[in-house]
Protein backbone atom coordinates (compact mmCIF):
# COMPACT_ATOMS: atom_id res chain seq x y z
CA UNK A 1 0.00 0.00 0.00
CA UNK A 2 1.22 3.12 -0.86
CA UNK A 3 1.46 6.72 1.32
CA UNK A 4 -1.22 9.09 0.74
CA UNK A 5 -0.46 11.92 2.91
CA UNK A 6 -2.74 14.65 2.18
CA UNK A 7 -5.19 12.12 2.21
CA UNK A 8 -3.87 10.68 5.56
CA UNK A 9 -3.73 13.97 6.90
CA UNK A 10 -7.46 14.80 5.79
CA UNK A 11 -8.69 11.72 7.27
CA UNK A 12 -6.63 12.63 11.07
CA UNK A 13 -8.25 15.78 11.59
CA UNK A 14 -11.39 13.97 10.92
CA UNK A 15 -10.16 11.39 13.94
CA UNK A 16 -8.86 14.53 16.10
CA UNK A 17 -11.61 16.21 16.00
CA UNK A 18 -14.02 13.46 17.05
CA UNK A 19 -11.90 13.07 19.85
CA UNK A 20 -12.47 16.54 21.11
CA UNK A 21 -16.16 16.13 20.36
CA UNK A 22 -16.01 13.01 22.69
CA UNK A 23 -14.24 14.75 24.88
CA UNK A 24 -17.05 17.27 25.17
CA UNK A 25 -19.19 14.44 26.25
CA UNK A 26 -20.15 14.58 29.72
CA UNK A 27 -19.75 11.00 30.36
CA UNK A 28 -20.69 11.16 34.36
CA UNK A 29 -17.11 12.06 35.09
CA UNK A 30 -15.47 15.16 35.49
CA UNK A 31 -13.35 16.09 32.93
CA UNK A 32 -11.27 18.93 32.01
CA UNK A 33 -11.90 18.96 28.51
CA UNK A 34 -15.87 19.81 29.15
CA UNK A 35 -14.72 23.45 30.05
CA UNK A 36 -12.69 23.91 26.32
CA UNK A 37 -15.63 26.00 25.21
CA UNK A 38 -15.45 28.60 28.21
CA UNK A 39 -14.59 31.77 28.31
CA UNK A 40 -14.01 34.37 30.86
CA UNK A 41 -14.33 38.29 30.04
CA UNK A 42 -10.74 39.23 31.48
CA UNK A 43 -10.14 42.31 31.64
CA UNK A 44 -12.26 42.88 28.76
CA UNK A 45 -10.98 39.90 26.72
CA UNK A 46 -12.89 37.20 26.05
CA UNK A 47 -9.98 34.82 27.62
CA UNK A 48 -10.13 30.67 27.93
CA UNK A 49 -11.02 29.43 31.10
CA UNK A 50 -7.70 26.88 31.49
CA UNK A 51 -5.69 30.71 30.91
CA UNK A 52 -7.08 32.09 33.81
CA UNK A 53 -6.33 29.74 36.30
CA UNK A 54 -5.52 26.10 37.40
CA UNK A 55 -8.15 23.76 36.21
CA UNK A 56 -8.04 20.10 38.79
CA UNK A 57 -9.73 16.90 39.50
CA UNK A 58 -9.24 16.11 42.70
CA UNK A 59 -11.89 13.22 42.24
CA UNK A 60 -13.69 11.76 39.65
CA UNK A 61 -16.73 13.59 40.27
CA UNK A 62 -15.39 16.94 40.93
CA UNK A 63 -13.52 19.70 39.03
CA UNK A 64 -12.43 22.79 41.00
CA UNK A 65 -10.88 25.68 39.20
CA UNK A 66 -8.38 28.38 41.25
CA UNK A 67 -8.28 31.65 39.40
CA UNK A 68 -4.39 33.14 39.16
CA UNK A 69 -6.29 36.69 39.98
CA UNK A 70 -8.97 36.39 42.86
CA UNK A 71 -11.41 39.26 41.18
CA UNK A 72 -11.99 36.62 38.25
CA UNK A 73 -14.05 34.30 40.54
CA UNK A 74 -17.68 35.92 39.79
CA UNK A 75 -16.51 36.42 36.10
CA UNK A 76 -15.70 32.59 35.73
CA UNK A 77 -19.13 31.50 37.74
CA UNK A 78 -20.87 33.99 35.46
CA UNK A 79 -19.11 32.46 32.63
CA UNK A 80 -20.11 28.60 33.85
CA UNK A 81 -23.50 29.52 34.59
CA UNK A 82 -24.00 30.86 31.26
CA UNK A 83 -22.34 27.63 29.21
CA UNK A 84 -24.47 25.13 27.90
CA UNK A 85 -22.82 22.57 30.81
CA UNK A 86 -25.95 22.43 33.18
CA UNK A 87 -23.80 22.57 36.28
CA UNK A 88 -23.97 24.98 39.16
CA UNK A 89 -20.24 26.16 40.10
CA UNK A 90 -19.40 26.61 43.86
CA UNK A 91 -17.46 29.78 45.01
CA UNK A 92 -16.04 29.22 48.21
CA UNK A 93 -13.71 32.57 48.04
CA UNK A 94 -10.85 30.79 46.93
CA UNK A 95 -11.55 28.62 44.33
CA UNK A 96 -14.68 27.62 42.64
CA UNK A 97 -15.59 23.80 42.77
CA UNK A 98 -18.06 21.63 40.04
CA UNK A 99 -19.87 18.81 40.88
CA UNK A 100 -21.11 15.92 38.12
CA UNK A 101 -23.88 14.38 39.53
CA UNK A 102 -24.17 10.42 38.18
CA UNK A 103 -26.14 10.95 35.16
CA UNK A 104 -29.52 8.63 35.11
CA UNK A 105 -29.74 5.78 32.50
CA UNK A 106 -31.96 7.90 30.67
CA UNK A 107 -29.06 10.58 30.04
CA UNK A 108 -26.93 7.93 29.48
CA UNK A 109 -28.87 6.62 26.58
CA UNK A 110 -29.03 10.19 25.52
CA UNK A 111 -25.29 10.86 25.57
CA UNK A 112 -24.73 7.45 23.64
CA UNK A 113 -27.08 8.62 20.97
CA UNK A 114 -24.88 11.47 21.11
CA UNK A 115 -21.72 10.24 20.64
CA UNK A 116 -23.11 7.31 17.89
CA UNK A 117 -24.14 10.47 16.18
CA UNK A 118 -20.78 12.27 16.38
CA UNK A 119 -19.05 9.25 15.30
CA UNK A 120 -21.81 8.88 12.26
CA UNK A 121 -20.50 12.55 11.23
CA UNK A 122 -16.76 11.70 11.23
CA UNK A 123 -17.92 8.55 9.15
CA UNK A 124 -19.43 10.49 6.51
CA UNK A 125 -16.51 13.07 6.42
CA UNK A 126 -14.26 10.40 6.02
CA UNK A 127 -15.83 8.82 3.42
CA UNK A 128 -16.15 12.30 1.63
CA UNK A 129 -12.51 12.57 1.77
CA UNK A 130 -12.42 9.20 -0.19
CA UNK A 131 -14.89 10.12 -2.65
CA UNK A 132 -12.87 13.52 -3.47
CA UNK A 133 -10.00 11.22 -3.61
CA UNK A 134 -11.09 9.22 -5.87
CA UNK A 135 -12.61 11.55 -8.21
CA UNK A 136 -9.12 13.53 -8.56
CA UNK A 137 -7.49 10.03 -9.29
CA UNK A 138 -9.81 9.52 -11.79
CA UNK A 139 -9.04 12.97 -13.44
CA UNK A 140 -5.65 12.25 -13.67
CA UNK A 141 -6.47 8.81 -15.46
CA UNK A 142 -8.55 10.48 -17.94
CA UNK A 143 -5.45 13.06 -18.44
CA UNK A 144 -3.62 9.82 -18.71
CA UNK A 145 -1.41 11.53 -16.16
CA UNK A 146 -2.04 7.85 -14.71
CA UNK A 147 -2.87 4.16 -16.04
CA UNK A 148 -5.42 1.98 -15.14
CA UNK A 149 -3.55 -0.15 -13.33
CA UNK A 150 -2.61 2.43 -11.08
CA UNK A 151 -5.97 3.80 -10.66
CA UNK A 152 -7.50 0.08 -9.30
CA UNK A 153 -4.25 -0.01 -6.61
CA UNK A 154 -4.97 3.51 -5.64
CA UNK A 155 -8.30 2.85 -5.33
CA UNK A 156 -7.78 -0.53 -3.03
CA UNK A 157 -4.96 1.52 -0.89
CA UNK A 158 -7.94 4.59 -0.34
CA UNK A 159 -10.72 1.62 0.02
CA UNK A 160 -8.11 0.04 2.63
CA UNK A 161 -7.08 3.66 4.22
CA UNK A 162 -10.73 4.25 4.29
CA UNK A 163 -11.44 0.37 6.15
CA UNK A 164 -9.14 1.62 8.71
CA UNK A 165 -9.96 4.90 10.34
CA UNK A 166 -13.79 3.72 10.27
CA UNK A 167 -12.57 1.20 11.85
CA UNK A 168 -10.70 3.09 14.22
CA UNK A 169 -14.12 5.07 14.71
CA UNK A 170 -15.90 2.39 15.88
CA UNK A 171 -13.34 1.46 18.53
CA UNK A 172 -13.37 4.93 19.98
CA UNK A 173 -16.88 4.84 20.21
CA UNK A 174 -17.12 1.67 21.72
CA UNK A 175 -14.59 3.32 24.13
CA UNK A 176 -17.24 6.14 24.71
CA UNK A 177 -20.15 3.98 25.40
CA UNK A 178 -18.39 1.74 27.59
CA UNK A 179 -17.02 4.94 29.69
CA UNK A 180 -20.61 6.54 29.82
CA UNK A 181 -22.43 2.92 30.58
CA UNK A 182 -19.15 2.51 33.41
CA UNK A 183 -21.29 3.50 37.06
Amino acid sequence: MKNYPEITEKMDKTLNHLLSEFGAIRAGRANPTVLDRITVDYYGTATPLQQVGTVSTPDPRTITIQPWDGSLLKAIEKAILASDLGITPQNDGRLIRLSFPQPTEERRKELIKQASKKAEEAKVAIRSIRRDAMEDFKAQKKKSEITEDDLKGIEKDIQDLTDAKIKEIDGLLSKKEKEITEI
